[in-house]
């Protein structure tokens, strides 16, 4: 039995009084409760059971048994499942009287069961885990993977062919294994040739139809705070047209001017392009798909980008350790777009996102836990660039290629503006329908000249 110890830690728990992650016990706590609790924080994030004081953390009551209560809380851990591995209960002294703490860490690899039951430290209290809570939990700490399960109805059919025949000519593979081995041993097929929600996501021909949720949206507001004034693109696609669509979309509602460097003037964008798909191949690749009815978002603002991904970091992930870290959630889809080009090496590219940032002389990434995911936030140049004048489409030149006048005043919004729109069109041209407008734009789209952006309502065009 460990020695009695000096009462710093004591103190500070009391200074919590009971919460999520302190809890308060009399000496005669029946072993069936303490394991229930000690389940609690470690389905949790962690704490402390103080053994020894009324539930309030108020009165001391003191051990007569030290080594009986010592024991039953060893004990207890190992009656849980899988046992509970803890460092050793500790005494301390309070007012002459002995009492044990009982320390459970945080970022334990298991999901722990009571009795058969899974609890949670919720507040002051252990609540029962509901069977989505424990589901998310499973997957988080990596004992269920949620991207290798079957996906709910879904049939071998449901992948595109196209799409699978893109990876192969990308990997050059395939030919002498076979399609469905290959899909197989890449965790997108069951052994049975069931797609696998990794499989859906990464080749489905409408994934979102079996993955509520897995969306990007992406949003440029006009100011610095969310408000009525946007624009917006929900993408609704397999996870490599989304990181192609929401980077186009970010990029082309960039600033771009210049920055005086010394006596130099610099031309850039408001943030390095590099650094924006680290950020969104990161948010893409890591999130935690199981939990339904949360996209990825990416808000846009004048001086800053937030993307935030739903599920917190897992593992043994933290904030602190991010950048040295390795643990995925989605090994499954992280190895598929590494075979794609989009991850140059398996890991969060955290220190390389540092480093653009740094390059462009801007603030290093902010990552941070929300309540149910993450968030990586870019603080870009904003209005410290100067805008940079651009080269106008000149009409003539237009005209004779066999544009008329719209198309050609259409090239020029586009290259002034980052874009154009049918509103643009109409109000340039009044007296001219909707559909001759549409024919005009989908005609600058076959002739390689705009690239078409959005669906209906937010639809724009870019220049090619």
């Amino acid at each position: 039995m460990s020695r009695t110890q000096p009462a710093a830690d004591l103190a500070a728990l009391l200074r919590e009084g009971p919460s999520s992650r302190a809890v308060f016990a009399r000496p005669g706590i029946a072993p069936t409760r303490l394991a229930e609790t000690l389940t609690a924080l470690a389905n949790a994030d962690g704490g402390a059971v103080v053994i020894g004081m009324d539930e309030k953390g108020q009165a001391i009551i003191g051990l007569d048994d030290v080594q009986l209560v010592f024991n039953q809380a060893l004990e207890a851990a190992l009656d849980i499942d899988p046992p509970l591995v803890i460092p050793m209960p500790r005494i301390v002294e309070r007012n002459g009287e002995a009492l044990l703490i009982v320390s459970v860490p945080e970022g334990l690899p298991h999901v722990y069961s009571a009795r058969g039951r899974y609890y949670r430290r919720d507040g002051r209290s252990n609540r029962l885990l509901t069977t989505s809570e424990l589901r998310r939990l499973l997957v988080e700490r990596g004992e269920v993977s949620f991207e290798a399960e079957p996906a709910r109805l879904a049939v071998r059919t449901d992948l595109s062919d196209e799409k699978v025949q893109r990876y192969l000519d990308a990997i050059d593979a395939g030919a002498a294994l076979g399609v469905d081995t290959l899909l197989r041993q890449r965790r997108c097929l069951t052994a049975d040739g069931q797609p696998t929600h990794a499989g859906i996501l990464l080749f489905g021909r409408d994934p979102q139809a079996f993955v509520p949720g897995s969306e990007v949206i992406v949003v440029r507001y006009a100011g610095t705070e969310q408000s009525d004034t946007y624009l917006r693109e929900d993408i609704r696609d397999t996870l490599p047209e989304q990181i192609l669509r929401a980077e186009a979309f970010v990029v082309n509602n960039m600033r771009v001017g210049a920055k005086l460097t010394g006596l130099a003037r610099e031309e850039r964008t408001e943030y390095p392009r590099e650094a924006v798909r680290e950020a969104l191949v990161n948010a893409v690749a890591h999130r935690d798909y199981s939990i339904r009815g949360q996209e990825t978002r990416v808000f846009m603002f004048a001086d800053r980008i937030e993307i935030t991904s739903p599920g917190r970091l897992p593992g043994p992930v933290t904030v602190d350790n991010l950048e040295d870290e390795r643990f995925s959630r989605n090994e499954a889809i992280v190895q598929v777009l590494s075979d794609l080009g989009y991850i140059e090496r398996l890991g969060y590219g955290i220190d390389r996102m540092r480093r653009l940032m740094a390059d462009a002389g801007l603030p290093p990434p902010v990552f941070r836990e929300t309540a149910n995911g993450f968030q990586v936030v870019l603080v870009g140049h904003g209005e410290r660039l100067s805008p940079v004048e651009r080269s106008p489409v000149r009409l003539g030149q237009l005209t004779q290629g066999g544009l008329n006048e719209r198309q050609a005043h259409a090239l020029d919004v586009a290259a002034h503006n980052g874009r154009v729109t049918n509103r643009d069109l109409q109000e340039f041209a009044p007296d001219v329908s909707a559909e001759t407008i549409r024919r005009d734009l989908a005609d600058l789209v076959d002739k390689n000249l705009l690239l078409k952006i959005g669906e209906k309502r937010a639809t724009y065009y870019i220049l090619k």
